[in-house]
């Protein structure tokens, strides 16, 4: 067998766009809800087609994560009646990897499920809460976590992908919501919640991107 390595000139395909929809939080503050988008999603978005299989993705996403106790089924919590907002900038990459052969080129009416994963980081503002008041930190970090993306996709031309996709993310911080304090000093006293479940968000939104360069070659290599 012949051993063809594609140039990046000829042999990658790329693309760029963007995606609106909607986010929601999941945590110890608010609805538990997984799918309840409360705030519009804005992201820009790139992938680099490897194969009609593969791709590597990134994303970059603004939106303000809100989460309010009176929306939550949990009697305690709507007792409670915590609530936040925060402004919140996500870079995410990784890859994505569809369930059928997915040409770009084929004109309208190429499609395929697809699922995505990799790594995030969200930017983010800290606090805490004393008696029910949330009180700010004045200080910001970075919450990094996984991806786990589900969507579909279809050619509307052989340059203009349209798709739906959810994209839950698991990070590995208890911070987002206030109920860690960032500074160690606070948390015997400002801690609440299930300490040991990290926060979650997700995104629910619509997609389109451009497709540009050479048609590819997709050999083996």
């Amino acid at each position: 067998m012949a051993l063809i390595v594609p140039s990046l000139t000829n042999g990658q395909l790329l693309e760029v766009g963007g995606a609106i929809g909607g986010s929601n939080f999941i945590g110890d503050v608010g609805s538990t809800t997984f799918i309840s988008p409360n705030n519009i999603a804005v992201s820009g978005l790139v992938k680099w087609n490897r194969s009609r299989r593969h791709s590597f993705r990134g994303s970059l996403t603004y939106t303000k994560l809100e989460a309010l106790d009176r929306k939550s089924s949990d009697p305690r919590r709507v007792e409670r009646n915590y609530q936040f907002a925060k402004q919140i900038i996500e870079i995410s990459g990784g890859l994505e990897f569809n369930f059928f052969d997915f040409n770009t080129f084929a004109g309208g009416g190429e499609s395929t499920p697809y699922l995505a994963t990799g790594i995030s980081a969200l930017y983010h503002s800290n606090f805490y809460f004393n008696n029910g008041v949330l009180v700010p930190e004045n200080t910001k970090s970075w919450a990094f976590g996984i991806p786990i993306i589900a969507g579909y996709k279809t050619t509307l031309t052989d340059r203009l992908i349209l798709g739906a996709e959810i994209g839950v993310r698991y990070s590995f911080s208890d911070e987002i919501d206030g109920s860690l304090p960032d500074s160690e000093k606070l948390h015997d006293d400002f801690s609440f919640g299930n300490l040991s479940n990290n926060d979650w968000y997700t995104f629910t939104q619509i997609t389109l991107t451009y497709t540009f360069g050479r048609k590819p070659c997709f050999c083996e290599y």
